[in-house]
Parts: structure tokens; C-alpha cells; sequence
């Protein structure tokens, strides 16, 4: 069991979360689709400050003996989950980054050579 001072300030500090987040949210630090998965670990945290015996209820499921072993190994699964979805963010944005770097290059040559065009029809005119 959570003494009560304990829970009041776990409450107070995943309501101070939202708020960052909902902060960051607002300011445009982050984008929407990731902000959700902010605020899902928000929720997860809130239901088991709230509840703390659905977490040993959890725990007791899946055969782990310690609580505290227990807690570990689902918040170093869930900073594995997030690890992963950052990944993969920054995967796609390199992707893109190289994609928009290719076009760019093509663009600039095409230019050069337009301008390579008009400065011969240029001189051939004068």
C-alpha cells in the first residue's frame, strides 16, 4: 500500500506532466501524433498512481515475485517502446532529409544549365 503523502505527490507530479506536455503541445515542440504517446505513458502512470494494486495484479500474472523487480522490468519495457517509436521517428525524417537533399541537387543542376542556355543564346545575339 501507498501511504497517502506519497500518493498525493505522485498525483501532483502526473498532473504536472500533463501540463508540460500539454505545454509543449501548445507551443509546438511537439507534434500531435507524438505527443499521444506522451500522453499514453501519462495515463498508464496516473491509472497505477491511482491504483496501485492493478500493478501487482499485473505482476502476479506474469509470474514475478518482487514488485519492485516487477516495476522495473515494465518501465525499462515501456522506455524500450518509446526508444523504438523515436527510432523509427528519426529514421523516416533521415529518409526524407536525403530524399529532399537528392531533389534539391537535381533542381540546381537543372538551373546551371538553363543558365548556361540563355547566357550562349545571349552572347550570340549581341
Amino acid at each position: 500500500m501507498i501511504p497517502s503523502t506519497l500518493r498525493i505527490t505522485l498525483i501532483a507530479a502526473v498532473i504536472c506532466y500533463f501540463v508540460i506536455i500539454l505545454y509543449f503541445l501548445k507551443q509546438r515542440a511537439l507534434n500531435l501524433k507524438y505527443t499521444l504517446l506522451w500522453l499514453l505513458a501519462g495515463a498508464v502512470m496516473g491509472i497505477l498512481v491511482i491504483v496501485p494494486e492493478l500493478l501487482t495484479a499485473i505482476i502476479h500474472i506474469f509470474g514475478i515475485q518482487d514488485n519492485m523487480n516487477g516495476l522495473f522490468i515494465f518501465c525499462i519495457g515501456f522506455i524500450i517502446m518509446i526508444l523504438l517509436s523515436l527510432t523509427s521517428i528519426a529514421s523516416r525524417q533521415n529518409c526524407k532529409i536525403r530524399t529532399l537533399t537528392q531533389e534539391l541537387s537535381i533542381l540546381d543542376k537543372r538551373v546551371r544549365e538553363l543558365e548556361a542556355q540563355t547566357g550562349e543564346h545571349e552572347t550570340i545575339k549581341e
